[in-house]
């Protein structure tokens, strides 16, 4: 049989992962939730379980003799007018005419909207969808265009968090995360195995066999929809919502009314027409644990008996007469995350104890590679890309972001030959030259060797690491880590936008022995090498964190320069940041950055405002 007339894979065929079918359908009962975000490694079923889930509400809808259900992708690639719609250019040069072209989320109206790796997705499009999903409506003002129309759809995004993270603000913004992984269980993996042989086997008779299954989920959904508006939640359950967040910390007021739409929807799912604590604990598993992420170093996940323990505290609060009296100052929760299970203090490693960080995390200046380069939109170095401030028009095939308006109507309006309608053609089409900022590969080259072995040398470049990481993560870049000790240099993480994972890494490499800068520093030119073959568009950042010494092997200092000439002949911009603590500087890592070309910055600098001039100094340099 032909691959493409193959039948969905039936949702009521997957095998496990409960948590996530009860998110999804909880969804689809009430898109206002906010959606879905799943988070798990490549191979569990993500995508699956979401094209299952649209048939299921496609059979939901034509039950109800109504149309809907529609699966809509929106690719990563695509540009914000490809998503909320554009000026129909064609209509304009034809006739005259301001006209509208609907885009992805008008499409995905009464359906679902799925975007696969959506952290891959730029922050300012992850927004745009969130936003349609909250309000249910598309407003567009753009071009002399004002336009609005509905699109009410179930969100759900999907991420492998091994290729990077949501800022915090855009995960507060999905109103559910299901966390998922291949089960570890024999049992549950054949069965997969043994289910997913007979589909391939037999895709039309698979499906056949589940169809009834599914259908008695689309008329679930179907009945908990219809009786959503007449499930009544209670002042004291509502007040149980209210604790129970209070209790978490979360920020702002999202997590109450996610918490409170859901548990809404999961009494009507269960056919109940009161909310009870039961529906209140299952909101509160799958909208709260993201929220609780404040920073990319912080682990994941709600502890059980953390939310035990809120539970029981909720159900107290909610026995006694409403508190009336102020807050004192602070919430009277306690700061930092204390021994209390909550969240971690800021700069804390992940899976250490409050009490005793490893490395002080600070708030670094920001390194910036010179230039302008036109890489992908994100935080770091200045770029031309599609996300930019419009700054010229140009007429060159290929180059350009969207079109410039003014400048195409300016193009037609000199050809006109006195007064009369406008007619622009499409010789007169200008494209839109935008500047913004894009995102980098930041390279770490760490020096591990037995001359920063010492353990508060070591605990200020990590605390220094950290902060570089956190300052990576916040302007969208990829990271790589390279340690170099003993007689080589290891690639303790290739490039990826995970900061999470390259903060694990960091916890645990090996320290000591002679200093083989020159490995480091062909390690970070090879690197450069590869991603450049990958992504040509995106520009290195090499960060060297090191006194500066080179042993091991004949002529090492020697060895080192020459290594140091190869990275700059890549291309690869680099900042050195001075490691040495000693009373009597030698200054050898100044010499590096000499035959680096590169800035040089004092651990004790990297939050001081030399820095910024230093990298200016850097960047005046590159435009010259």
């Amino acid at each position: 049989m032909n691959a493409a007339a193959d039948p969905i894979y039936p949702f009521s065929a997957l095998v496990g992962h409960d948590r996530l079918r009860l998110a999804l359908m909880l969804c689809a009962v009430r898109p206002d939730i906010g959606g879905v975000l799943i988070r798990g490694e490549k191979g569990t079923a993500k995508s699956t379980a979401v094209r299952g889930l649209a048939k299921v509400l496609t059979v939901a809808f034509e039950a109800s003799g109504d149309h809907g259900g529609q699966l809509v992708e929106l690719p990563i690639g695509a540009t914000e007018d490809r998503v909320v719609g554009s000026l129909d250019l064609q209509k304009v040069l034809r006739d005259g005419e301001h006209a509208f072209s609907p885009g992805l989320l008008a499409r995905a109206h009464r359906g679902v909207l799925y975007v696969d790796e959506v952290n891959l997705l730029h922050d300012h499009l992850v927004d745009v969808l969130l936003d349609a999903a909250a309000m249910g409506r598309v407003h567009i003002e753009r071009d002399g265009v004002s336009h609005s129309h509905e699109a009410r759809f179930v969100l759900i995004g999907t991420m492998n968090p091994e290729e990077g993270e949501l800022r915090p603000q855009l995960l507060d913004r999905f109103g559910l995360t299901v966390d998922v992984q291949a089960s570890r269980d024999v049992d549950v993996r054949a069965e997969v195995i043994r289910a997913r042989l007979a589909y391939e086997a037999d895709p039309a008779g698979f499906a056949a066999r589940f169809a009834g299954a599914d259908a008695e989920l689309a008329g679930r959904i179907a009945d908990a929809r219809a009786s959503l508006p007449g499930v009544v939640l209670p002042d004291t359950e509502l007040r149980r919502i209210a604790a129970l967040c209070a209790a978490f910390d979360v920020d702002g007021m999202r997590a109450d009314l996610v918490v409170a739409r859901t548990a809404v929807a999961h009494a009507a799912w269960r056919g109940a027409g009161t909310v009870d604590e039961q529906d209140i604990r299952v909101a509160a598993e799958l909208a709260l644990p993201h929220r609780r992420r404040r920073d990319p170093f912080d682990d994941p996940g709600l502890d059980p008996e953390r939310l035990d323990d809120a539970m029981q505290q909720a159900a107290e609060s909610t026995d006694g007469p409403p508190d009336t009296e102020p807050d004192p100052p602070g919430g009277g929760s306690q700061p930092d995350g204390a021994a209390d299970g909550g969240p971690p203090r800021q700069g804390q490693a992940p899976g250490t104890r409050p009490s005793a960080p490893p490395s002080p995390v600070f708030r670094t200046k920001a390194l910036v590679v010179p230039g302008v380069g036109e890489g992908a939109p994100g935080r770091r170095s200045r770029a031309r890309n599609r996300t930019g401030t419009v700054v010229s028009s140009t007429t060159e095939p290929g180059a350009g972001h969207g079109v410039h308006v003014f400048a195409t109507v300016a193009a037609a309006a000199g050809r006109q030959d006195g007064p009369g309608r406008l007619r622009p053609t499409p010789d007169d089409v200008r494209r839109a030259v935008r500047e913004g900022r894009e995102g980098n590969l930041v390279i770490f080259v760490v020096d591990a060797s037995g001359s920063m072995a010492a353990r508060d040398r070591m605990s200020a470049v990590g605390g220094a690491t950290l902060s570089l990481l956190r300052d990576a993560y916040q302007r969208r870049d990829k990271v790589a880590v390279i340690t170099f000790r003993g007689q080589d240099a290891r690639v303790l993480l290739p490039p990826t936008s995970s900061v999470y994972i390259a903060s694990r890494r960091l916890a645990r490499f090996d320290t000591g022995g002679k200093t083989p800068l020159a490995h480091g520093l062909l390690a970070a030119r090879d690197m450069v090498v590869r991603e450049r073959a990958r992504d040509r568009a995106r520009r290195s950042l090499v960060v060297v964190l090191t006194d500066g010494r080179a042993t091991g092997g004949p002529d090492p200092v020697d060895r080192a320069r020459a290594a140091a000439a190869r990275l700059v002949s890549e291309g690869a911009a680099a900042v050195v940041v001075d490691c040495e603590t000693s009373y009597i500087r030698l200054g050898l890592a100044a010499d590096l950055a000499g035959h680096l070309d590169a800035p040089v910055v004092r651990l004790d600098q990297l939050r001081a405002d030399t820095l910024t001039e230093l990298v200016k100094g850097q960047s005046d340099r590159g435009a010259a």
